[in-house]
């Protein structure tokens, strides 16, 4: 059976195939004819690049795409289903399709704007963010091949890497630390390692990654470069600073309202047609298919996500200065003396900000909880829940919450420690009203506990004076 084939890209896109058509981003397929200069694709700036890509009309003329809810689809003759199954046909074969676990139409519209989005020559949404980190990971590294990861990433994506993949596929992976070269070049097994994985942003330490290093060290090493953008869309675009693959969590920023599970896959259309493979594709065999109704509502949200980013990034700053100025201990990279403002500077696309995500550390975990209870339940800051990306505000101690899975030693070494509280700001209501709540509830806290330096891919230093840092630091 062969492989049947796509393209998820924006129709500024075209792709030239063995029999001598041209297979445009809209599926059709035309006899070739000059052409002429297309725009760049790798728009610098994402909100132009979504603005280009090509909109969906609806199938009477609506302003907004339709639905293709509908998981199997019909041929006129049974030549057609030979053909289809044969990979004569497709997608980008005559713009025909089998069934919704391998291509649908509504979806593939969305997988268009996330590779606008992203700049990369295609992508797939899956039905989670988990499911996507764990199909290219099935997809790109195989039985006992080995990843170099870094060592301070989300705790689903810390276990899959460290206990689910190693039982399922006999995969291994090393944790390093990714800010250091020369580890991460240690760290790399010649002929093995198939993949370095890294977030843009670390969960929760907010230390940010040297993208073209870590491309570069990949790349010598016969490695693929895979990036979890999801706490930093539309900031960072990591493809155009030489990842290969970058994943999302589409549940977070890109969704916005707190009310969908979703993934995506970015990446090079070759990839995504492998992933789909009748036969061997991890996507269509492990089948984590997104709904055609969901894929509708992320479509409907992409326009706005550039403002909505400008707005969280705006707000996450000015919190985090005040803050800071009250002489609590505050991560995030938009503050000049975080050590890798520079970086992120150098590497996000400008007019967005530094991203919606700061933390704070309290010292000890019964101080974060106090300050917790009452941004939530006293001054209505906040709500104390997991996730991000929400227009309200969003607080967890990661240690307890979404770090959870990590051992303790992990999380000592990845710099989490007992007290960090992860603040998802949200935009909802003005700003000065949301910093008086703030600001209250931290009134409420006083004193305050003693300055301590944190390493954000490391632990913290201890002060022997402060019991909190020797207690089961991280």
């Amino acid at each position: 059976m062969a492989q049947t084939t796509m393209v998820a890209a924006s129709e500024l896109l075209t792709l030239k195939r063995p029999f001598g058509k041209d297979v445009s981003g809209d599926g059709s397929v035309a006899e070739e004819k000059p052409k002429a200069p297309a725009r760049r694709r790798e728009a610098e700036d994402p909100a132009a690049a979504l603005a280009a890509a090509r909109h969906e009309f609806g199938e009477h003329g609506g302003v907004n795409m339709s639905i293709e809810a509908s998981a199997t689809f019909t041929v006129m003759e049974p030549e057609t289903m030979r053909r289809l199954f044969a990979g004569e046909l497709g997608p980008d074969r005559g713009g025909m399709y089998i069934y919704s676990r391998h291509f649908n139409p509504t979806v593939q519209a969305l997988g268009r704007q996330m590779a606008a989005l992203e700049g990369t020559e295609a992508a797939y949404c899956t039905a989670s963010g988990m499911s996507a980190i764990s199909s290219v990971m099935v997809q790109l590294v195989g039985a006992g091949g080995h990843v170099v990861a870094s060592r301070c990433l989300y705790g689903g994506t810390h276990a899959l890497l460290a206990r689910f993949l190693p039982r399922a596929a006999g995969v291994r992976a090393t944790f390093v630390d990714v800010d250091d070269e020369a580890a991460v070049r240690a760290a790399v097994v010649p002929g093995e390692t198939r993949v370095v994985f890294v977030e843009t942003m670390s969960n929760p330490t907010l230390a940010v990654a040297d993208i073209p290093m870590l491309a570069r060290v990949a790349h010598e090493a016969g490695a693929k470069l895979v990036v979890d953008n999801t706490f930093t869309p539309v900031v960072v675009s990591p493809a155009r600073l030489g990842a290969d693959v970058v994943v999302h969590s589409v549940s977070k920023f890109i969704s916005g309202g707190g009310d969908i599970i979703a993934g995506a896959i970015c990446g090079p259309a070759s990839l995504v047609n492998a992933m789909m493979d009748l036969q061997e594709g991890a996507l269509m065999l492990l089948g984590p298919t997104m709904n055609a109704k969901v894929a509708f509502e992320l479509w409907e949200r992409l326009p706005h996500l550039p403002l909505r980013m400008q707005e969280h990034s705006r707000r996450a700053l000015e919190f985090a200065a005040r803050m800071q100025r009250l002489g609590l201990r505050v991560l995030y990279p938009g503050l000049p003396d975080h050590p890798h403002h520079a970086r992120l500077a150098a590497m996000r696309n400008p007019g967005y900000g530094s991203g919606g995500m700061l933390c704070v550390d309290m010292g000890t975990e019964e101080r974060a909880n106090r300050l917790m209870h009452h941004l939530q339940n006293t001054t209505q800051f906040g709500l104390m829940a997991v996730s991000l990306g929400y227009y309200e505000t969003l607080m967890s101690c990661s240690g307890t919450s979404t770090s959870s899975e990590m051992p303790p030693q992990d999380r000592e070494r990845a710099g989490i420690s007992p007290g960090l509280v992860r603040m998802s700001v949200g935009y909802n209501g003005t700003l000065e009203q949301r910093w008086a709540q703030l600001e209250h509830a931290l009134a409420l806290m006083q004193p305050p506990p003693p300055p301590r330096h944190h390493h954000l891919n490391g632990a913290a230093d201890r002060d022997g004076s402060d019991a909190a840092n020797n207690h089961g630091k991280h």
